[in-house]
């Protein structure tokens, strides 16, 4: 009953047909006449995230932004960043949560504060983060084919391995897991930097120096690039759990700047080198 008209409407769920019809109608001819808008790579072949590119959500402050350069963001596009031209480099960061941002925010962890490192040096690129929590080396190596083969990335970031510690895996495994997804990642044509982990000392002496120090043999046999332990600063520090969530696994906000700033002077290298070919 409609409120304070006596007048009895439909009930719920039971519009007549003929009205149903003519708003059938009108949606269709609505949508008609709206403009296509086109998809973006990233939209149309239903990749991971890519950080930095696409519609984006309204600024807010966050880390490495102040409250006057999202209020400038919110002003007008004047004052926005412009867009990563098609032809910037493309870094491709297959990782797991330390990479997925698992427990923060959304545009707080180190590979989204990677899209405004490079905007503020003005060093082109374009970032795809295909990091997916709770991966191993065998799951990113299943993965990686097909993200070489849709992004064809100019530099590929491999972090993965503490999952494989975690649960105890052969190291044999690991190792050559890491050097199949090197060896595939430089037969596409891109450069390749190893994110290198190291272990609590509770997983055995023997396992933690032989996990630590597989990264760095990769990379040596393989000429990749190599970050000796990307939880530099933020695990080795007077009190190891500062920055780290409740879980003592995954880091806070405030630490992937840090880990930002082990990956950057290793990777600038590699987006700069790739410019000039």
């Amino acid at each position: 009953m409609d409120a304070g008209s006596g007048v009895r409407g439909p009930e719920p769920g039971h519009l007549p047909r003929s009205f149903c019809r003519r708003a059938a109608l009108e949606c269709i001819a609505v949508l008609a006449a709206m403009p296509l808008m086109p998809l973006t790579a990233a939209q149309a072949q239903g990749s991971p995230v890519a950080v930095g590119t696409g519609p984006a959500p309204a600024p807010t402050a966050g880390p490495g932004s102040s409250p006057g350069a999202a209020q400038g963001a919110q002003a007008g596009t004047a004052q926005a960043a412009p867009p990563r031209p098609a032809e910037a480099p493309l870094v491709l960061v297959v990782g797991d949560s330390l990479s997925a941002e698992y427990g923060i925010a959304r545009g707080a962890g180190w590979v989204a504060l990677l899209e405004q490192r490079s905007q503020r040096e003005r060093i082109p690129a374009r970032v795809v983060n295909a990091s997916v929590s709770g991966d191993t080396t065998s799951g990113g190596r299943a993965r990686l084919p097909a993200l070489l083969q849709r992004h064809r990335p100019a530099v590929v970031v491999l972090e993965l391995g503490g999952n494989d510690a975690l649960r105890g895996l052969p190291l044999s495994a690991t190792r050559a897991n890491l050097l199949e997804m090197t060896r595939a990642a430089k037969a596409a044509g891109a450069r390749v930097l190893i994110a290198g982990m190291q272990l609590p000392p509770n997983y055995g002496r023997a396992y933690g120096e032989e996990f630590a120090a597989l990264f760095a043999e990769i990379a040596r046999a393989e000429g990749a690039a190599l970050v000796p332990f990307l939880l530099a600063g933020v695990a080795d520090g007077p009190d190891p759990y500062a920055l780290f969530q409740p879980d003592r696994i995954h880091p806070t906000a405030e630490a992937h700047a840090r880990i930002l700033d082990n990956v950057w002077p290793r990777l600038r290298p590699l987006l700069t080198a790739t410019a000039r070919r």
